[in-house]
């Protein structure tokens, strides 16, 4: 009972839509009406408000890791994996908004880093190194997401295998579109509006 406590308490924080709260405070306009139509940082950004965007990343990042630590202090290592994950699923399935809600980029690296902070850097050092590369943010959060089981289980932390695969199942399948547009070459770059 106490982990399902810990489960909905991860999931209703997940689904705080701080990109939307952010950009209509700051008269940015409908965030779904706005470039992809996504509800994170990458399209917070498309609106100009650089830092807007950054606020949406820390927020959006913030909300997974707050919900482990929380969950961890008070409930132990499964309460703090069960809430991540539910984090992450509640932005990407926000109840506040029909459950059409953002892809999950930030959340999952704010989960990760907390649940295990190696294997968290290593994420967000994926996403940056690709992105400096590529400057798509799409290829950068696949990759980040695809490698990041296979980190957690070389780092022998076989707890986290299934939360991060999890979560890069989701990231691949929030991705659909961006995948197709990966592979026609169509998909933007970071900071195009």
């Amino acid at each position: 009972m106490t982990l399902i406590l810990w489960t909905v308490f991860g999931y209703l924080l997940g689904s705080i839509p701080f990109g939307m709260v952010i950009a209509r405070a700051l008269g940015l306009g409908d965030l779904r009406k706005i470039g992809s139509g996504n509800i994170g940082a990458t399209n917070v950004l498309r609106t100009g408000n650089k830092p807007a965007a950054l606020a949406t990343l820390l927020l959006d990042s913030g909300k997974g890791a707050i919900a482990v630590l929380i969950a961890r202090h008070f409930g132990g290592d499964m309460a703090a994996v069960l809430a991540g994950g539910a984090a992450f699923l509640g932005h990407c399935f926000p109840v506040w908004l029909g459950f059409k809600g953002g892809k999950g980029v930030a959340t999952f690296l704010g989960t990760l880093i907390a649940l295990h902070w190696p294997l968290g850097l290593i994420a967000c050092g994926i996403w940056l190194l690709t992105a400096l590369i590529s400057r798509i943010s799409s290829l950068s959060a696949l990759l980040a997401a695809a490698l990041s089981p296979v980190f957690a289980w070389g780092l022998g932390h076989g707890d986290l295998i299934a939360v991060s695969l999890f979560m890069a199942v989701l990231i691949f399948i929030r991705h659909r579109a961006n995948i197709a547009r990966l592979l026609d070459g169509s998909e933007p770059r970071i900071g195009r509006r």
